[in-house]
């Protein structure tokens, strides 16, 4: 094979500019079919977007002869099934993050990957962002000497422009997303404190649903040990007062520190007192990085980008942070 051809599962709002576009961007790639439940909303998506074929069923979509790889993004409850249905049907997954409902589901899948021996990526696409490659390079060159610690805060009002909005609001539904809005915007931090500084050696937090207006936790604390003795202490809370906004990264090392946001475009790097600052500008596709190296890799032209073992990592994180 030297071309994929795509289709989509769920064709809702993420698909609409951060990831749909940029399948027909990238070489050797082309969108040809999309599926949503809502028959008319998946052929306007299709006419708006000009995908030749649209569906509403996803057995439908695997069974497309002419879709050589399949796009899962649907609310993380159903990941699960139609990544393993896809899979079973011989299509290599790109599935959205988080990877699954919670880490046993998203282990299944990866055994799913293994028995029939099809590749399975899960769009952790910020490892793939100029910014962020930026942060490991810095990292790998030891610009501010050995890493101490990280602290993060992701600090928002309940009324933010941060979240994808749903019409269902399916993001504080448990049953649906694993949890709150804390497994929504999570997984991209916890996936690059991964990235940046490998395995863990211990992990714990506490969660709490402090605001009672929803049956999510609303504040999540979480700490992390690493193998090589780096100290990681995030806090999450989705009920602040309007502007006591935080999204705010910094890593602390013996020479310095490397501050940065999670949704912004710069860092900055402060060594010996000195701080200078790299701007980097706004993607138009935020997952077209990424989704460009998961098409080399299904062209066995490159390395998996995010492995299931590797999000499995994240997803026992989210989970050890929020059990009660």
């Amino acid at each position: 094979m030297k071309h994929i051809k795509w289709g989509i599962i769920g064709c809702g709002d993420v698909t609409e500019v951060k990831s749909g576009p940029a399948f027909n961007k990238v070489p050797n790639s082309s969108l040809v079919a999309v599926m949503r439940r809502d028959a008319l909303k998946a052929a306007d998506y299709a006419m708006r977007h000009g995908v030749a074929k649209w569906y509403d069923n996803a057995t439908d979509l695997i069974n497309d002869p002419e879709v050589d790889a399949v796009y899962i993004a649907t609310p993380p409850l159903q990941h699960e099934e139609y990544t393993i249905q896809a899979l079973a049907a011989g299509k290599p997954v790109y599935v959205e993050k988080p990877m699954a409902i919670n880490a046993e589901a998203a282990k299944r899948m990866a055994a799913a990957a293994n028995q029939y021996g099809v590749k399975l990526t899960v769009a952790h696409y910020r490892r793939e962002q100029p910014l962020f490659l930026k942060i490991r390079s810095l990292l790998a060159e030891h610009s501010i000497g050995d890493i101490r610690f990280v602290n993060l805060k992701m600090l928002q009002p309940k009324n933010n422009d941060l979240i994808a909005k749903a019409e269902d609001n399916w993001r504080l539904n448990p049953a649906v997303a694993g949890g709150g809005l804390f497994h929504d915007l999570a997984p991209h931090q916890l996936d690059l404190m991964l990235y940046y500084f490998g395995n863990t050696k211990s992990f714990h937090g506490i969660s709490v649903n402090q605001s009672g207006d929803e049956n999510v936790d609303d504040l999540v604390t979480g700490h992390i040990l690493f193998e090589n003795d780096i100290v990681f202490t995030g806090v999450w809370c989705f009920t602040v007062a309007n502007g006591a906004n935080e999204d705010i990264c910094e890593i602390y090392g013996s020479k310095g520190k490397i501050s940065f946001p999670m949704f912004g475009h710069e860092i900055n790097l402060t060594i010996n007192e000195k701080t200078e600052t790299l701007k980097f500008e706004a993607l138009q596709h935020v997952e077209q990085p990424m989704i460009e190296k998961v098409v080399s890799y299904f062209l066995d032209q490159a390395e998996n980008p995010c492995s299931a073992q590797e999000a499995i990592k994240t997803m026992e994180l989210l989970d050890g942070f929020t059990s009660k």
